[in-house]
């Protein structure tokens, strides 16, 4: 409409007005530095030229200008230095500081229109913004690339159980009975049919999986900020893990008859839906990292049986997997990811006390090694991790933050490009940008994933992508002030970390320059870019690859996804 355009002209002249101010201030500091060359030259030159004055005799030292005995003995270079620095001060009004005062009090003052702002006060937490810089004011309106993390910050990060697929059983923690849903009952709603003997023995196993492979820690206290309360055998306790995805799983689980009780002297205790005690010595923990995209676990049961339970994104754990109902696990893990649902799957396996003591051997080594010790423990937990059983997979929700799509449409009419930066499954993450609308229903997805590579070379996909995103580049421009245009088509950009690696990777000449600016040419036409899959390092190296390019735009990093490229 009218107003949002006179609106959206309005924000740009701001932003004009900025970069006009950031470059007088630039300039300004340019003829700083210019005034100082000219005062240390003349502070120089007069400096000479009082020696030339006073190498004539009686000139040295006049009647009114009597030297002391000390000054008489004083090296001539240490008298020439003082001299030097005494025209320094004498010089130094041609520095305008004034000038610089002036411009460091008006941004000073400038910042406490941020904190002033109603519009930006959070009344659930009763505080608002916090400037920790004068320079930020006037950087907020010249950033050109807003870089997110989703989870956490796109979305709330409050997680909560859906489902979980046992042997392609889904289970739902919810009783039904004619119809209705009773809430309170810890019980089993199966959407599939119900599971033959063998599957029995595989569900016992999922959920006593989900029960031991975590890192979550149980506190008997009413009283923790921000966590929700779990009935533990009728004591008010809670679930702490740094992971809410932990302790939702933890959670579900209590709902379907499964209830983690303790850690206590390397002893984790589970109660199983017969209201049981079961106890499991923790033998070692393989902590989960962003590159393996997996944790595990090792235990031994009471009756001496030594099991490694493992959890992890699926673009890990399928291919370790050699047993188990692949196809049905597979084909719903990808149902909940397209419904925007945070997907998990679980394996296990059997160890003889032979295969045990051999893990435990290499396992040490690694530890205990002085050279490559995470490269070493990296190639133990890939040896110890294969030839998995899958058990299943679960479903966990994370709701998107209020107002979140409204905020990143006004960033769009505001000329700002948003990319999303997350490590999540590519079609949870597309789920989440259609819903905080980063892509539109007429945006056309172009996929610059591992996929499409292994149909078509690198170097073929990208030329795809370039031409497609070029073939109106010479007849049709970008709205000015909206950075969109309603004649021309709108793009968003999906692309995964292995496509990433394969872009930065240095080519066989030894340059990788070509494919880099290909790809900067298709994210600069594209109005929204969705890189999923993406480990800390590869975050990073998006904003660098970005900040550094040819414009050198100034970047905004939220989130989590500020942590990962600081």
């Amino acid at each position: 409409s009218g107003s949002e355009k006179q609106n959206v002209r309005k924000l740009c002249y701001f932003a004009i007005h900025e970069t006009v101010c950031l470059v007088c201030f630039r300039s300004m500091n340019v003829f700083l530095i210019v005034y100082l060359c000219i005062l240390i030259s003349k502070s120089l030159i007069n400096t000479v030229l009082k020696y030339v004055w006073q190498s004539e005799q009686f000139r040295d030292e006049p009647w009114y200008n009597q030297k002391t005995e000390l000054e008489r003995k004083r090296h001539v270079f240490i008298t020439a230095f003082t001299d030097f620095l005494a025209f320094m001060v004498l010089f130094n009004y041609i520095i305008p500081v004034s000038m610089y005062v002036t411009v460091e009090m008006q941004k000073f003052l400038g910042s406490y229109f941020l904190t002033w702002d109603e519009e930006m006060f959070d009344e659930e937490i009763g505080e608002g913004p916090l400037v920790n810089t004068s320079d930020l004011n006037e950087e907020l309106g010249q950033v050109e690339y807003v870089f997110t993390d989703k989870t956490g910050t796109l979305t709330e990060n409050n997680m909560e159980f859906i489902e979980c697929c046992i042997e392609g059983h889904v289970y739902v923690p919810h009783v039904i009975c004619n119809g209705q849903i009773l809430n309170d009952c810890a019980g089993i709603d199966m959407i599939d049919s119900s599971p033959g003997g063998s599957s029995k023995e595989r569900e016992e196993l999922f959920f006593r999986a989900l029960c031991l492979c975590h890192t979550v820690q149980v506190k008997e206290d009413d009283n923790v900020d921000g966590l929700k309360k779990a009935h533990l055998s009728g004591r008010s306790s809670v679930y702490i893990s740094s992971s809410p995805d932990e302790v939702a799983l933890v959670e579900g689980i209590q709902r379907l008859g499964y209830t983690f009780l303790r850690l206590k002297d390397n002893f984790m205790e589970i109660l199983n839906r017969e209201n049981d005690i079961e106890k499991f010595e923790l033998l070692e923990v393989l902590s989960f990292d962003s590159v393996r995209r997996r944790m595990s676990v090792i235990v031994k049961s009471a009756k001496g049986e030594i099991l490694l339970f493992c959890k992890g994104a699926d673009s890990s754990i399928f291919p370790r997997v050699t047993e188990g109902k692949i196809e049905q696990v597979r084909s719903r893990v990808e149902r909940n990811a397209v419904e925007g649902l945070r997907t998990l799957c679980v394996a296990y396996k059997k160890f003889t006390y032979e295969e045990y003591e051999s893990v435990q051997k290499s396992l040490q080594e690694a530890k205990l090694a002085l050279r490559d010790r995470e490269k070493k423990l990296a190639e133990a937990y890939e040896q110890i991790e294969k030839g998995l059983i899958l058990l299943g997979a679960t479903a966990v929700e994370d709701r998107l933050q209020e107002k979140a799509a409204d905020t990143i449409e006004a960033l769009q009419k505001a000329g700002i490009k948003v990319w999303v930066l997350t490590g999540d499954k590519m079609e949870t993450a597309a789920a989440a940008c259609y819903a905080c609308k980063l892509f539109r229903r007429n945006t056309q997805i172009l996929e610059l994933t591992t996929k499409k590579i292994e149909e078509q070379s690198l170097h073929d996909v990208l030329f795809e992508l370039s031409k497609t995103v070029l073939r109106y580049s010479g007849s049709l421009t970008r709205d000015t002030f909206s950075g969109l245009s309603a004649e021309m088509q709108d793009y968003g950009l999906i692309i995964d970390g292995a496509a990433l690696s394969l872009i930065m990777k240095p080519r066989e000449d030894g340059s990788s320059s070509n494919y880099r600016e290909l790809f900067l040419e298709i994210c600069r036409n594209c109005s929204a870019v969705l890189c999923c899959r993406m480990a800390p390092l590869q975050k990073a190296q998006i904003v660098k690859l970005i900040k550094w390019s040819k414009e050198h735009p100034i970047t905004l990093a939220i989130g989590d996804g500020a942590n990962d490229v600081s």
